[in-house]
């Protein structure tokens, strides 16, 4: 009987384990939650959301809205789940997280092919084929073990949680609810800022005291794309104001204005009652935490459920480890998944978690593993996480400019929606060419 062990039930986990299962194979998988936490996850359900309750757009002519599609087309088993928990937010797909990880948990403890074990794993058990998936917040044993079967040195960067607020205590006298451009339903609650109240926040922002980081973090650095707000703000006064504060495209009705800096909150369950704070991951001590968002116009009695926090992130040098079938160059059995092979954010996350589970099965089959053409989004990941060229990799996550090129003329090179259209529909052929649809 054909067996697998798959290390972390979080989302790439999840998604490797029941393509595996689905297909016949019988699954150990390891979780060391709720027995032992990361720091991070606040249960020991499969799957949890952490930083957002977004997955990004699922526009098409969006890279990540694409590479869902994709997903779609391959049959990912975590994406109609997706769907049943999708909560109101504009042009984004976001979910109700804590109904989501429920659903992902029974659905995987009723399933006959998979052995659930909630141990911490410890050593890694190489003639058994195995899916390594413990995700960024790999506890210190397995890290020691990863880093002693690579041969490689690691290399980490820090995520941020943003603050979670109670709808009903935000004050709709201030804020408002709209869209950016008015897109769609208005799923965004706007607190607007005039430039005494945003110089107010700025000031309060720059001059809090910090988390203290310990001794072995302090030479770390982030990743881009997840900035603690009070990094952003380091760079400029008006820093803020062109990012996740931006005002553009968001008139408040009442007034027909355009503030000079806009708050946004993004819906986080399903019943609508806690509300996110978007790009507000910070580090940043509650006490001061608390203050800075009592300074925001409409939250001044605002009841925060839960505190930013920021925590390290691990990844593997995957260019000198992994081929782009996920599969380990050292070892054929060892297979990696997840944001721990360097590909950022949840939709990335569980994509190669699809990929990491059809290629152990070709594998345990004999059969030829996949690597996907770079004319596909998934494709492009996988070729950029596992391209030996990079002089300095860093984590990344789906964006155009990964894609192989495609020939067109160049008035559809300036018509950005038309030549994102023309992408998609080729890495959609694709991907059904693949999945044996076409």
């Amino acid at each position: 009987m054909k067996q697998v062990n798959i290390i972390g039930a979080g989302l790439a986990g999840s998604e490797a384990a029941l393509q595996l299962a689905k297909r016949g194979i019988n699954v150990n998988l390891y979780e060391m939650r709720p027995d032992k936490s990361t720091g991070a996850h606040k249960t020991g359900n499969f799957a949890e959301f952490v930083c957002s309750n977004s997955l990004g757009s699922y526009d098409i002519t969006n890279a990540s809205g694409l590479l869902k599609h994709e997903m779609e087309e391959l049959s990912s088993e975590l994406m109609p789940l997706i769907f049943e928990a999708k909560v109101p937010a504009g042009g984004a797909l976001a979910i109700d997280r804590t109904l989501f990880s429920q659903k992902i948990t029974q659905l995987i403890e009723n399933n006959p092919f998979i052995n659930v074990i909630r141990k911490e794993v410890e050593e890694i058990n190489t003639d058994i084929p195995t899916i390594i998936a413990s995700g960024p917040l790999t506890s210190e044993a397995l890290t020691k073990e990863i880093k002693i079967f690579l041969g490689e040195e690691y290399l980490f960067f820090f995520d941020a949680i943003a603050p979670i607020i109670e709808k009903d205590s935000i004050d709709f006298n201030k804020a408002f609810l709209l869209n950016r451009y008015n897109k769609g339903t208005a799923d965004y609650i706007n607190c607007p800022m005039n430039k005494e109240e945003y110089e107010k926040f700025y000031n309060i922002l720059i001059n809090s005291p910090k988390i203290e980081l310990k001794e072995f973090e302090k030479n770390a650095a982030f990743f881009e794309s997840c900035l603690p707000i009070e990094v952003l703000a380091s760079r400029g006064i008006d820093t803020l104001r062109y990012g996740p504060l931006k005002p553009v495209g968001l008139i408040d009705k009442r007034t027909g204005l355009e503030n000079y800096a806009v708050v946004q909150l993004r819906q986080d369950n399903k019943a609508a009652s806690l509300y996110n704070i978007v790009g507000f991951q910070t580090n940043l001590k509650w006490g001061s935490q608390k203050e800075l968002i009592h300074s925001i116009p409409g939250l001044e009695n605002a009841n925060i459920v839960r505190y930013g926090v920021m925590h390290r992130n691990t990844f593997i040098n995957s260019p000198k480890t992994l081929n782009p079938s996920l599969q380990s160059r050292k070892n054929k059995n060892i297979f990696f998944a997840g944001q721990i092979t360097g590909t950022e954010g949840y939709t990335e996350s569980i994509a190669s978690g699809l990929l990491a589970g059809i290629n152990m099965w070709k594998y345990l089959n004999n059969e030829q593993l996949i690597e996907l053409s770079d004319e596909m989004m998934l494709g492009a990941l996988m070729k950029y996480i596992t391209f030996e060229g990079h002089k300095s990799f860093q984590p990344i996550n789906s964006n155009w400019g990964i894609l192989a090129p495609m020939e067109m003329d160049k008035k559809t090179k300036k018509n950005k929606k038309l030549k994102n259209e023309l992408l998609a529909n080729r890495a959609i052929n694709a991907a059904r060419i693949i999945s044996g649809k076409i």
